[in-house]
């Protein structure tokens, strides 16, 4: 299968919308990231991502109003997401996707939001799995500078290296992907749809290593992963070895096996110190003898 259509670059002045579709956060960093964006682009914070009731950030309607007005938007460019955390999966099953197709923008988040990104990837077109707008508020200037890159030359090549290989091989097709434990909620809620020949990144944060080994178990086992070509494994970030002392390393090297493809682990994306932006829907190749994941010029 092809790669997924490009939204258009981002420009400096371009109109840039900040939803809080998941959990609260940080506002001294979202302030900070906001800030910082506002020094390059037009910046909308929508109407309610101020918001909070309990562990998210505001109520089902408010934050699904924010998701569809910024989808429809003729005049927004890029939607950032302010965190992740909690709260996509009630309402990305029910959000105007087909909007977004009328209106190709580029959303960006990571974690949580790797539901929406499926949601993307549903209509036809490419993402950014990247930092939301409090981890840009981190000030990190190398990170800031990827993150521009990556929406403001799309098209440019780029090749990411990892550390270690699991399966060697190389296999080639749209990288797909994000957070485990999202993509596994997503099957569960029958919103998961990997395309054939597709490279799957995987990354997750502060689950034990039983966790880990129970999700990629009931992926396997449900058929979810059949197509994938390649996996490209990133930070799996305080995910401990649990009472039984079973290194997480241990447990994706045993269970990827299953698929018999190429994996590479050691990418720096997720939740670490690093979060290399990852162009999801771009067609990539994945070279798990060399550890790289190479993104051809488009």
């Amino acid at each position: 299968m092809g790669a997924f259509a490009l939204p258009p670059a981002l420009r400096p002045g371009d109109r840039v919308r900040i939803i809080a579709p998941s959990s609260p956060f940080d506002r001294t960093l979202f302030f900070r990231g906001v800030g910082w964006l506002a020094e390059r682009y037009q910046v909308e914070i929508a109407p309610h991502a101020l918001c909070r009731r309990g562990f998210l950030a505001g109520s089902d309607a408010e934050r699904l109003l924010d998701l569809n007005d910024a989808l429809a938007s003729t005049e927004v460019r890029a939607i950032v997401a302010a965190r992740g955390g909690y709260g996509a999966t009630r309402i990305c099953h029910r959000a105007a996707w087909a909007a977004l197709a009328r209106a190709p923008k580029w959303l960006v988040g990571f974690s949580d939001i790797t539901l929406l990104h499926l949601e993307v990837q549903s209509v036809g077109l490419c993402s950014l799995h990247g930092e939301n707008a409090a981890g840009l508020g981190r000030g990190d200037a190398d990170a800031r500078t990827r993150w521009l890159s990556a929406l403001e030359q799309p098209e440019q090549a780029r090749v990411l290296e990892g550390r270690q290989a699991l399966a060697n091989g190389v296999a080639e097709g749209p990288l797909v992907g994000g957070n485990l434990t999202m993509l596994f909620t997503a099957q569960a809620s029958g919103r998961l749809h990997l395309p054939l020949g597709s490279i799957l990144a995987l990354e997750d944060v502060t689950e034990s290593s039983y966790r880990i080994d129970r999700m990629l178990s009931a992926l396997l086992v449900s058929g979810a992963l059949d197509g994938v070509a390649g996996v490209a494994l990133g930070d799996f970030t305080d995910c401990s070895p649990g009472p039984h002392r079973v290194p997480v390393e241990a447990v994706l090297a045993e269970r990827l096996a299953e698929l018999k493809v190429p994996v590479s682990a050691g990418f720096e994306f997720g939740h670490g110190r690093h979060n290399e932006p990852l162009p999801l829907g771009r067609r990539v190749r994945l070279n798990a003898t060399l550890n790289t994941l190479e993104i051809p010029a488009s």
